[in-house]
């Protein structure tokens, strides 16, 4: 393990980290939140330091990468920013317990959006907009963001590669250019440009300035932080829809943007992933919408709702204008299953994937095949393509650790005594980085019921969730840590 070479690589995410948290001082200063400034300058400071350190230590790495020096990295990067990220909430008293400061940091990074907060509004806006913005920059991800901007040579592309892939949401990462650091900055291009018309639209609303920048970065990072108690359901009606449009669009792989701006309209248009995250937003939201139609007295205004919370589920974003969880069973089931499946490979948004969904429907058919016609060959094929039995073997073992860790950790968070839907929902909604699960951690409810136990539990099930599992599971794995070679 060349462990110099991840420090120094440690200490430029920890500056990133630094750099981007002085906007939330500015706005402290500038509205006179004297003790969240102090709070930020002294967390700043703190995290410059273990950057520095951490530079130095590393500062004769070799340039001798591998797999695990990637995952690895990538993991212990992410649990960094969150421990030093949650600083100005703690050391500023307005989330005075550590566990909670931490939960609150890193469902924020891992754009989660579960909340241990009853209160949101009596924030400082400088810890509003830290707390939004941490959505928006781990949405794309930390890591990849420091790729685009970070010159890189040949000798350093293998070692970008293995951090781009251990980070980029979904089953696989494709290149979108020859190098992997212009694939970054391609990808983070187009975040930015997205999360720029998301905040002109909401301004056109007549949102501020503050509370658009703010609910772009969670709809962009398909975080759902709000900055109000009530989510959004506050808002009007036209605000609502333009969140559930940007919501759906983030859901969508970024790779499909940059085809469309390569005028490849009919290989956007014939991918199988894309498809199926359409079919199953219209689908769901048609079900929904007769399911609650005599809740609301007009097709209009419940469709308006089921379109909104089945682009907020779906993406994981976990914003909500209605409290779902007094919908008909039928709905919930629905919010239930959308909130394992998730958004597309290659977006912002977290879940099990639509496009492993796919992989998995195409294996069950060519299993049930094979059996009647044991003889048969036959290859699965995506777009056209035909898919690597590495991908499917990978696809299957991922669909296991996934569910063993569910379970285990529903098990784990039982101890605390809360009802089945209560535990079961909220682990759904840590580990696919959701927000809001039902019953007592429903849309109108918040996590602070939970022990501290629990809480550490769900904190590691949001890591692993966002980072596809491997990167934090590693970390507990000795043979990771062997100084042998």
């Amino acid at each position: 393990m060349n462990y110099k070479v991840m420090g120094r690589f440690i200490s430029k995410i920890l500056a990133v980290e630094a750099v981007f948290m002085t906007p939330a001082m500015l706005i402290s200063v500038f509205d006179k939140e004297y003790k969240a400034f102090i709070s930020f300058v002294l967390s700043i400071l703190i995290i410059m330091a273990v950057s520095a350190l951490l530079f130095v230590l590393g500062r004769k790495a070799k340039q001798r990468f591998f797999v695990k020096e990637g995952l690895a990295c990538v993991g212990l990067s992410w649990i960094a920013i969150s421990l030093l990220g949650c600083l100005p909430f703690y050391i500023s008293g307005e989330i005075p317990h550590f566990i909670d400061a931490l939960f609150e940091m890193v469902s924020g990074f891992t754009t989660t959006g579960s909340s241990i907060l009853p209160e949101v509004e009596t924030m400082s806006r400088g810890m509003l907009y830290w707390r939004s913005f941490s959505h928006w920059l781990g949405g794309m991800g930390v890591l990849v963001f420091l790729l685009a901007v970070t010159p890189a040579n040949g000798r350093s592309n293998r070692f970008t590669l293995h951090l781009l892939r251990a980070e980029s949401p979904g089953p696989n990462v494709e290149k979108l250019a020859p190098r992997m650091r212009d694939t970054a900055m391609i990808l983070y291009m187009l975040y930015m440009a997205l999360t720029v018309i998301n905040v002109i639209f909401l301004l056109l609303g007549g949102m501020s300035l503050f509370d658009s920048v703010c609910t772009a970065f969670g709809t962009a990072g398909t975080g759902g932080f709000g900055i109000k108690n009530d989510s959004m359901a506050g808002y009007s009606p036209y605000i609502q829809n333009v969140c559930t449009i940007f919501m759906l669009l983030f859901g969508v792989n970024f790779s499909c943007y940059y085809l469309l701006l390569l005028r490849r309209f009919k290989t956007v248009s014939k991918d199988g992933e894309l498809r199926l995250y359409l079919g199953l937003v219209v689908a769901s939201i048609t079900a929904i919408t007769i399911n609650i139609y005599h809740m609301f007295g007009s097709i209009g205004e419940a469709l308006h709702h089921a379109a909104f919370t089945v682009a907020s589920i779906i993406t994981t974003t976990g914003f909500a204008t209605v409290d779902f969880d007094k919908w008909p069973e039928f709905s919930k089931s629905i919010i239930v299953v959308l909130m394992m499946i998730g958004a597309c490979a290659g977006s912002t948004g977290g879940g099990f994937k639509c496009g492993r969904l796919l992989l998995l429907l195409k294996s069950i058919r060519r299993g049930i095949r094979k059996t009647l016609n044991p003889n048969k060959v036959e290859v699965i094929r995506n777009n056209g393509n035909a898919v690597n039995e590495k991908v499917i073997s990978g696809i299957n073992i991922y669909v296991a650790t996934y569910f063993i860790i569910i379970f285990g950790s529903f098990l784990l968070i039982a101890v605390d005594g809360f009802s089945i839907i209560t535990n079961f929902t909220a682990v759904l909604s840590c580990f696919n980085n959701i927000g809001p699960g039902l019953d007592q951690v429903g849309p109108t409810c918040n996590f602070g019921l939970f022990s501290d136990f629990s809480k550490i539990i769900l904190i590691i099930d949001m890591l692993a969730g966002r980072l596809e599992i491997y990167p934090i599971l590693i970390l507990f794995s000795r043979d990771v840590w062997s100084f042998k070679r």
